[in-house]
């Protein structure tokens, strides 16, 4: 147990935050995988979709604050990038959002998702095929 544990610590701690998350989520220590993304959010790599999809799909039930993170920095990702072919799975990524955003009890000091969407909207506004599929 005690060798367990330090492995885990080991984890939480490793500087490569993807490597580490997924570890953490197949281990399974999920408890530990949200409270990483959460204290390192800034350091999600939008570009990495199969380790953030996979663990936000694995973390949104119980933490759905940590899966709404993962999903956002995709979502930025795309937009920030302007990859017209990611769209949709933003646009789902969003969506997915907005079904997490009523289960997160405490946001901490993290926009909730209206805010969060007027602050896309804001930026890319003129992202008009994205736009279309978050509307329909």
């Amino acid at each position: 147990m005690e060798a367990e544990e330090r492995a885990l610590d080991h984890a939480e701690a490793f500087p490569h935050l993807e490597s580490a998350l997924c570890f953490l989520v197949d281990w399974p220590a999920h408890e530990r995988a949200a409270r990483l993304v959460i204290s390192r959010a800034e350091e999600l790599d939008g570009e990495d979709y199969e380790t953030l999809t996979q663990a936000a799909d694995r973390l949104k039930d119980n933490y759905p604050l940590a899966a709404t993170l993962m999903l956002r920095a995709m979502i930025n990702n795309t937009l920030d990038r302007a990859k017209s072919s990611q769209y949709r799975h933003a646009a789902r990524h969003l969506a997915e959002c907005q079904s997490c955003h009523a289960a997160i009890e405490d946001h901490r000091n993290i926009p909730p998702h209206a805010r969060f969407v007027e602050a896309l909207m804001q930026k890319h506004g003129r992202k008009y095929g994205f736009w279309q599929l978050v509307e329909t």
